[in-house]
C-alpha cells in the first residue's frame, strides 16, 4: 500500500453506504432464510441465517461466526449489507444458539470455519468472492479460518481481534488474565452473574474448582486452569505457526486500551513478513485508536481524545469490502499499513513499518535511594545508567491485598481506559520511578518493556509495570502494563520455579502504545506484583496453578545498580 498524499482524506465521511442505500430502498423485498443447517466434516450441522439481495444472480458474500447469537431477519449487518448488493451469512459457532454440538470455545472454530467457507463457495447465490467481518471472538473465529482459506476468501476485517487464545486471551506473561477468562467464559458458559457478584467471585479459591461457586458448570473454566502452559491444548486453540498460509487481505480495527491491543498490531505484522502470498504481504492494515474493547469514540476512561478520535469504523469496513469484493475504487489502495492515533497530540499519524520508520529504543533507568515505595517516595527515572552501588528499593506482596485493577485494557467485568492512578501510587507496595518534568515533548509509539532485576523471598511470584503520564496538575493516567509469572521468565512451555533470595533479570513487555508527553508533563511507571482482577493473584507457594487454597506473603527487592541497571525501554519517535 501506498502512503496517501493527504491523511485527513483517508478519514473523510464516506457517504456510498447512504447513495446505494438510496438507490435500492425502492426494491422488491430481499430473501431471509433462517437457520439453513450448513454440514461439518464430523457430520455436526451449524445453524446460519442467510440474508440475500432481492435481485436474482450471485453476490459477494459476507460471513460472520459468532457465539453471541446470528439475529433474526432485522440484524444490522445482514439487514443492511444485502440492501448494497451482498449476500449475507451469520453462523451460530458449534453448540451456540441454533447450532448442534458442544460449546468449548476456540476448539472447534478453525475446522467449522473453513468448513462453513466451502459450503459457501458451492451456493449458487456466491459469486467467488468472499469475506468475514466481526468483532472480539467474531474476530477470533475470522483468524481461525483464515490460514490455508480457498482462494474465494478475498477480504477479512475483523475489529478488536486476537489470533492465539493462550499468549493473547488467556496467559500474557505466564499469568491468567482472569476477569476476561472467568468474566467472559462464565457469561457464554450460561453462568448468570452481574459485574458485582463477578468481582467477589474473582475472589474464590481454589481457581480449578471457581465454577463451583455458581448454580451452573462450565467444565472449560477448569480445563484453562488446568493448561496452564503452552501446550497441545492451547495449539489446537490458535494459528500459532499459519501466519504463512494467510493469502487475504486484512484490516485490524482495535484500540489502545482494548484487552488485544497488542495482537491486534503483532498479526498483522506476521503476515506482512511471513506469508507465502505477496498480496496479501502488500495489503495488511490495522487502524488503532485511543479506545477499548467497543464504538470508537472520543471520551474513554477520564479523558477526551478529542473530535478526531471519533471514528466511524463501518465506513472503513465497507470501504474495504467495495475494493476487494466488488473492485470499486475507495481509496484503500493508498492507505499505509498503520494508522495509528498517537494520544496527547490527539492525531492520527500513518505508519509503513511497526514500530514506525525512524522509533528509538531509550531506556529510561530507574533510580532510588532506597526508598521508591509509593507516591511520596525517592523513586527516578534517568536516562543515565546508575554508576555504582544504590540499594535496592523492597515491598511485601501480599496476595491477600492486591494492588487493584484500575482502569487498563480490560472487558464489561471491568472499567477500561485511562484513570487517574494517584490513590493507587499511595500504596507502599507500588514502586514509584518518575522522570523530572520533560523539558522538550517526548512521543513515544511502539511496544514498551521494562528490564527488571529482582529478587523475591518465594518461589514463584509476579511482577507488575505501569507506564502513566503524569500532567502537570499531578493526576497520573494509565497507558498500557504488563505482567510476567517468574516460573515463566524463560519459556511458556517448560515453566521453572526460582530460587527464593536469587536475582534474576526479567523483561516484562508493558504493551504497546502511541503517546505524546508533553512539555512539563513527567514520565512514570509503577513496579509491583499484583493487577487484580485483571489477572489471578500469585499465592507465592509455587504450587501448580488453581490449587493454591491460602495465600503467602513475599518480600521482593528490586535492584537498579551498575551491575543489575533495572531500567525503562522506551521507543520514542520523531516528531
Amino acid at each position: 500500500m501506498k502512503t496517501p498524499r493527504s491523511f485527513a482524506s483517508r478519514l473523510a465521511p464516506f457517504a456510498l453506504a447512504a447513495a446505494v442505500a438510496g438507490a435500492v430502498s425502492a426494491r422488491a423485498a430481499a430473501q431471509f432464510l433462517k437457520n439453513v443447517m450448513v454440514p461439518m466434516r464430523d457430520g455436526t450441522r451449524l445453524a446460519a441465517n442467510v440474508f440475500l439481495p432481492s435481485e436474482k444472480g450471485a453476490f459477494p458474500v459476507i460471513l460472520t461466526r459468532t457465539p453471541y447469537g446470528k439475529g433474526g431477519e432485522k440484524a444490522a449487518l445482514g439487514a443492511g449489507m444485502r440492501r448494497l448488493g451482498y449476500a449475507v451469512v451469520s453462523q451460530d459457532c458449534r453448540g451456540r444458539g441454533d447450532s448442534e454440538g458442544k460449546w468449548d470455545p476456540f476448539r472447534y472454530d478453525v475446522q467449522d470455519g473453513q468448513d462453513t467457507l466451502k459450503w459457501v463457495i458451492a451456493q449458487p447465490w456466491c459469486n467467488g468472492r468472499i469475506g468475514t467481518a466481526g468483532g472480539s471472538y467474531v474476530g477470533w473465529t475470522q483468524w481461525a479460518l483464515a490460514p490455508g482459506a480457498p482462494p474465494q476468501l478475498k477480504a477479512m476485517v475483523p475489529m478488536v481481534p486476537f489470533a492465539e487464545a493462550y499468549p493473547h486471551a488467556a496467559y500474557p506473561g505466564g499469568a491468567f488474565q482472569l476477569a476476561l477468562c472467568f468474566g467472559w467464559g462464565a457469561g457464554v458458559g450460561g453462568i448468570r452473574a452481574d459485574a458485582n457478584r463477578l468481582r467477589k467471585a474473582f475472589e474464590f479459591l481454589p481457581l480449578n474448582r471457581w465454577d463451583e461457586q455458581f448454580d451452573r458448570r462450565a467444565p472449560y473454566l477448569r480445563d484453562w486452569i488446568a493448561h496452564s502452559t503452552y501446550d497441545a491444548y492451547w495449539r489446537r486453540r490458535g494459528v500459532p505457526d499459519r501466519y504463512k498460509d494467510i493469502a487475504a487481505p486484512i484490516l485490524n480495527i482495535g484500540g489502545w486500551y482494548d484487552i488485544f491491543s497488542k495482537p491486534v498490531i503483532e498479526m498483522i505484522e506476521r503476515v506482512r513478513h511471513e506469508s507465502k502470498s505477496r498480496l496479501a504481504r502488500r495489503n495488511q492494515c490495522v487502524v488503532v485508536g485511543p479506545w477499548a474493547h467497543g464504538p470508537a469514540k472520543r471520551r474513554l476512561g477520564e479523558l477526551d481524545f478529542g473530535p478526531e478520535a471519533e471514528l466511524n469504523v463501518m465506513e472503513l469496513q465497507l470501504k474495504w469490502f467495495e475494493y476487494w469484493l466488488k473492485g470499486k475504487e475507495t481509496g484503500v489502495e493508498d492507505w499505509p499499513p498503520l494508522l495509528l492515533f498517537v494520544m496527547g497530540e490527539n492525531k492520527w499519524r500513518p505508519a509503513c513499518q511497526w514500530p514506525p520508520r525512524g522509533v528509538k529504543f531509550v531506556s529510561y533507568y530507574l533510580a532510588s535511594d532506597g526508598k521508591a515505595n509509593s507516591l511520596g517516595g525517592d523513586g527516578r527515572l534517568a536516562l543515565r545508567p546508575p554508576e555504582g552501588q544504590t540499594p535496592p528499593d523492597r515491598f511485601v506482596y501480599d496476595p491477600n491485598r492486591p494492588v487493584p485493577t484500575h482502569g487498563g485494557n480490560n472487558l464489561a467485568a471491568l472499567p477500561s481506559g485511562p484513570f487517574d492512578q494517584t490513590e493507587i501510587e499511595k500504596r507502599s507496595d507500588v514502586l514509584v520511578y518518575t522522570t523530572p518534568p520533560l523539558e522538550e515533548p517526548v512521543c513515544v509509539i511502539g511496544p514498551v518493556r521494562l528490564v527488571l532485576h529482582a529478587a523475591s523471598t518465594a518461589p514463584d511470584t509476579d511482577f507488575t509495570v505501569k507506564l502513566a503520564d503524569v500532567h502537570p496538575d499531578g493526576r497520573a493516567f494509565n497507558l498500557c502494563d504488563g505482567i510476567l509469572r517468574a516460573r515463566f521468565r524463560r519459556s511458556n512451555v517448560e515453566p521453572s520455579l526460582i530460587r527464593p533470595g536469587k536475582t534474576y533479570r526479567y523483561e516484562i513487555e508493558a504493551g504497546v502504545t502511541a503517546n505524546l508527553f508533553k512539555k512539563g508533563h513527567r514520565i512514570r511507571i509503577e513496579v509491583s506484583s499484583s493487577n487484580f482482577p485483571r489477572f489471578d493473584r500469585n499465592a507465592n507457594s509455587g504450587l501448580p496453578l488453581g490449587t493454591d487454597t491460602k495465600l503467602l506473603k513475599a518480600t521482593q527487592t528490586v535492584y537498579h545498580d551498575r551491575a543489575r541497571p533495572s531500567r525503562l525501554v522506551l521507543p520514542v519517535a520523531p516528531r
